[in-house]
């Protein structure tokens, strides 16, 4: 199979194209990143949201961002009120209110919202958390407020038990559980009020309002979410980081699923995180696997979810050999393509796994790319940001 008779230049139409090859329109659509801060793949990314809710009905973005800070985002776009300066700053975790794509969209989804009567939504899928974890003090108390009593405590017994949250963000506890509060008294019996809290949100869900509704449930997810995690972030066992990633991939694919029912959405997140395959890892003497947020999110979904993994020719002076799949698709005529992942395979039967030497890009991996429906390929990446 001739590769370039398979793939096509990346436009709308192919985007297009593609989503009508599908089995059904996705509810969910995955872009997958195979290296964070890479400003063409941001670029090419604001281009294709614009084609989809202009042309495809898809009204939100969801990124790999704290969920809670999301919100921030979501209400400047509701509202038109404060500044992009301060969304930016406020609105999102791991530095991603630094990229300027990331600007740009938030910039152009809010023009659009002042301009048309159906809004578009913003939302942040991942934890509160990275290696380490936030307090579940937003989460606890926002979910608290919410609610009808009689309620399991008083407020003020939950202030009490949350304490300072310094402790609960102590980030050297990614590497030392025993620095970790997760498991003391306090913390036990927050999860128990945590559960009691969130069994009295279903009995009063009929009273809320859509919006409000919507919230209390992110609360509730958010807040057992980050209690579990404290609770194995203290077990010093050699499972502990296998625990941790696959909890952090859970709340993650909570979070997608409750927004894909809201509306049609692009996700935009690492490949690692989109994948429907296992993810594996060297963590020192182990070798950790989890499933990912993608592979669990499609039990749900089904065809209803589908995952467009990204892919780089050149990165800066990194540029790959030509028996691996970058090397072939690194040939084609267009400086970003889209091509369907069973083609690629079958035009490429028998690839060498790329090696690159930028740290932070994760290459396509042969032994999987029929788990993936379409790669999308930039033939260069140059305008990269550091990592680490």
């Amino acid at each position: 199979m001739d590769l370039k008779n398979t793939a096509r230049p990346l436009d709308g139409a192919a985007i297009s194209a593609f989503l009508q090859s599908l089995p059904a329109k996705p509810s969910l659509l995955g872009l997958g990143e195979a290296r964070h801060f890479v400003g063409e793949l941001g670029e090419v990314r604001n281009e294709l949201f614009r084609h989809l809710v202009e042309h495809e009905g898809y009204r939100s973005f969801a990124i790999e961002s704290d969920c809670l800070m999301g919100l921030i985002v979501d209400d400047y776009l509701a509202t038109g009120e404060g500044t992009l300066d301060d969304v930016m700053e406020r609105g999102f975790s791991h530095s991603f209110g630094t990229s300027p794509a990331n600007r740009e969209l938030v910039r152009w989804m809010h023009a659009y919202n002042r301009q048309h009567d159906e809004k578009l939504r913003f939302h942040g899928f991942d934890g509160p958390l990275e290696y380490w974890a936030a307090s579940p003090r937003q989460a606890l108390t926002g979910l608290y407020d919410l609610l009808e009593g009689p309620l399991p405590c008083a407020r003020e017994t939950l202030d009490a038990l949350l304490g300072p949250d310094d402790p609960w963000s102590n980030e050297a506890t990614a590497m030392d559980a025993s620095k970790s509060i997760g498991q003391s008294p306090n913390a036990q019996r927050l999860r128990l009020i945590a559960d009691d809290m969130v069994a009295l949100l279903d009995t009063q869900t009929p009273r809320l309002d859509a919006q409000t509704r919507e919230r209390a449930h992110l609360y509730a997810r958010t807040a057992v979410g980050l209690l579990r995690y404290h609770r194995y972030m203290a077990e010093d066992t050699p499972e502990r980081w296998g625990r941790l990633s696959a909890l952090r991939d859970t709340m993650m694919a909570a979070n997608l699923r409750a927004i894909a029912a809201e509306n049609p959405t692009l996700v935009f997140a690492s490949n690692l995180h989109l994948q429907r395959h296992k993810s594996v890892m060297s963590f020192g003497d182990h070798r950790i696997d989890w499933w990912s947020a993608g592979a669990i999110t499609e039990t749900h979904l089904g065809d209803r979810y589908a995952f467009i993994a990204s892919a780089f020719g050149t990165i800066a002076n990194d540029t790959p050999p030509p028996e691996t799949l970058e090397g072939a698709l690194s040939k084609l005529p267009w400086d970003h393509s889209l091509i369907n992942a069973r083609h690629l395979a079958e035009a490429v039967p028998t690839p060498t796994p790329r090696v690159s030497n930028d740290f932070a890009y994760f290459p396509l991996d042969p032994t999987h790319i029929t788990t993936i429906d379409a790669v999308l390929f930039l033939k260069e990446a140059v305008n990269l940001t550091p990592l680490g």
